[in-house]
């Protein structure tokens, strides 16, 4: 699932609209928008928009023994 699918989906989730969101961290919901087109969000956009809607974003990479990095 692309970034963009899995934002939409935290706000289905979160009973909130894209539109919501945008406001929550700050920024128009025509700029969050071209950003979600564009895929250009940053670890940080990531972590203001879990905590915008009162979640954890965990970030890492999974070796093929498991191990997390």
């Amino acid at each position: 699932m692309k970034l963009a699918e899995q934002i939409k989906v935290l706000c289905v989730r979160s009973n909130i609209s894209v539109s919501e969101l945008a406001r929550r961290v700050g920024t128009s919901p025509q700029n969050f928008n071209a950003k979600l087109k564009r895929e250009t969000f940053t670890v940080s956009d990531l972590e203001e928009i879990a905590k915008a809607v009162d979640c954890e974003f965990e970030r890492n990479f999974v070796l093929k023994n498991g191990d997390k990095v």
